[in-house]
């Protein structure tokens, strides 16, 4: 028997419909007509719950019951659904279900509007969707479970009796934590391989003649891929409706403000240009960067050479702690030189890309350090290649070998691995953090290469740090050609529009500025 995943067109949905179940696939968009203060509302709040779920992810291991206790708990403060209706009609305080089941619905939508603008804004608002739907059909019951994807037309169907009475030892092996009575008492599905390729890479499951045999507790691996899936397909619908979205003066100031507002810290803005020198860069790469940084700046002092990949995600961080221009022409030929590639050949062939990494030729874009996101989910390294995320990108015995190298303790090796065998790769990096600069616990959530750097100057300087990373207030007006303009707009918008615009911006930028 087969995994069948198709789906239908919904028809309109009463609210009832709708706001019946705790978890949505956000199949159906909002018809109703609603306030430009309840549109403004909505958002910010959403965004605040999503930037939450992000440093969460960062700090706990997902599922874990710290992580799931606080993940309630902002839940419940921001008034968006986090328990049954059952429980709800018996402690009924502030907002009812149905209210708090519309507010979510109705700013996903919101949100979607905003981040549907790039793949970076894609790509981020899609994994802490994904997080947060984790979570909340996770903790639901058995049957919800069942009614939610009868109601979304994802129909699982268990494999006979017979198929797993004769697979019966394949499964018992091949199956996490699996034992003979379990395999019995348990539904399993057979499924594409593609469609599961997480517990695939994770060897849990059965994988045979292009299928994958499922346990009925890992289906949920499935699930988040069929909604990562209708997602991602729905931002880039949304992304054609943009600009009849952008005439209304109203909502681009709001959608753009809201859009920029997840990073936090713009790594692009150079305020302490020239305040790292050339000679520091060996220092600085033993003591203070991630461990991504180090192995590309390991290589290409080793091999006077690294690939388009491993320059960019070097020499973007390099322009982010501070480097200019010119250092960064003269470090990249000075380093080349010394390899197979003469003066003439890198100005021909090499010094253009980072005059264009800096916005001085092309588009004039001027590109901003990647993140850990980006560097986990994109352009993964092949051989002969040295970027990527060490943690995510590396064989676990390469990578025992290389923390060795570095020195930190069996023990310390142990949990990094641990980490990352759970497929927690920015925890993984966090605890490298912790071990090499002897602190019990780190105070921060760390989703930025440059964001490490500068905790780790922190760290290092008692406290004193490069001063570039308390400016971000003023980065909407020193880089204008990111959107910087948002805040200003939002303030022009905000004098036809309800009065409050400009103090809700306001308070999102100091919420995203302390988180």
């Amino acid at each position: 028997m087969q995994f069948i995943s198709r789906q239908k067109k919904l028809g309109p949905h009463s609210q009832t419909e709708i706001y019946g179940q705790l978890v949505q696939f956000y199949g159906q968009p909002p018809l109703e007509n609603i306030s430009l203060s309840e549109f403004e509302t909505f958002a910010v709040e959403r965004l605040k719950l999503l930037k939450s779920v992000e440093n969460l992810g960062v700090s706990y291991v997902k599922l874990s019951e710290q992580y799931n206790n606080k993940l309630h708990h902002e839940l419940k403060n921001l008034n968006f659904p986090y328990k049954s209706e059952t429980e709800d009609r018996k402690s009924q305080t502030g907002p009812s279900e149905h209210e708090k089941r519309r507010k979510d619905h109705i700013s996903h939508f919101i949100l979607r509007l905003a981040y549907c603008q790039t793949e970076d804004l894609r790509r981020w608002f899609i994994q802490q969707e994904v997080d947060l739907f984790r979570y909340r059909f996770t903790d639901l019951p058995p049957e919800q479970k069942l009614e939610l994807l009868q109601k979304n037309n994802l129909q699982y169907h268990a494999i006979s009796a017979e198929e797993k009475k004769a697979l019966s030892g394949k499964l018992v092996h091949s199956s996490y934590g699996g034992s003979g009575i379990k395999v019995e008492d348990q539904d399993f599905y057979k499924v594409p391989f593609q469609d599961a390729l997480d517990l695939v890479r994770a060897r849990k499951v059965y994988l045979k003649a292009g299928y994958v045999y499922i346990p009925q507790q890992d289906i949920v691996t499935i699930v988040l891929n069929d909604f990562r899936t209708r997602l991602s397909k729905a931002l880039a619908l949304t992304a054609r409706s943009l600009p009849a979205v952008h005439s209304d003066e109203r909502l681009q100031p709001l959608l753009n403000h809201l859009s920029h507002a997840y990073v936090g810290q713009d790594y692009s803005i150079q305020k302490n240009v020239g305040k790292i020198s050339l000679e520091q860069i060996d220092s600085l790469s033993g003591k203070s960067f991630p461990l991504c940084m180090r192995q590309l700046h390991q290589n290409l002092r080793e091999n006077h050479h690294l690939r388009h990949g491993g320059r960019m995600q070097y020499g973007l961080f390099l322009k982010g702690i501070g480097l200019s221009l010119e250092q960064a022409l003269q470090f990249w030929r000075s380093e080349f030189i010394r390899g197979k590639v003469d003066a003439d050949k890198f100005d021909k062939a090499y010094a253009y890309s980072i005059r264009h990494m800096f916005g001085k030729e092309g588009k004039r874009t001027d590109y901003t350090p990647y993140s850990c996101m980006k560097v986990i989910l994109s352009n993964p390294p092949s051989q002969g290649d040295h970027h990527g995320c060490p943690f995510r990108h590396s064989d676990p015995e390469l990578l025992k070998q290389k923390l060795q190298f570095y020195k930190v303790s069996p023990s310390g090796i142990s949990q990094i691995l641990e980490l990352v065998k759970g497929m927690h790769y920015q925890l993984a990096c966090q605890k490298y953090f912790e071990l090499t600069h002897n602190i019990e616990d780190t105070t921060f959530s760390l989703n930025h290469p440059n964001q490490y750097f500068i905790e780790s100057q922190k760290v290092l300087g008692g406290g004193k740090d490069i001063k570039r990373e308390t400016d971000t207030p003023q980065r909407s007006q020193e880089n204008s050609g990111r959107g910087s303009t948002a805040a200003r707009e939002a303030a022009a918008a905000a004098a036809n529009a309800p009065q409050h615009l400009a103090e809700i911006t306001e308070d999102l930028d100091s919420f995203f500025q302390d988180a």
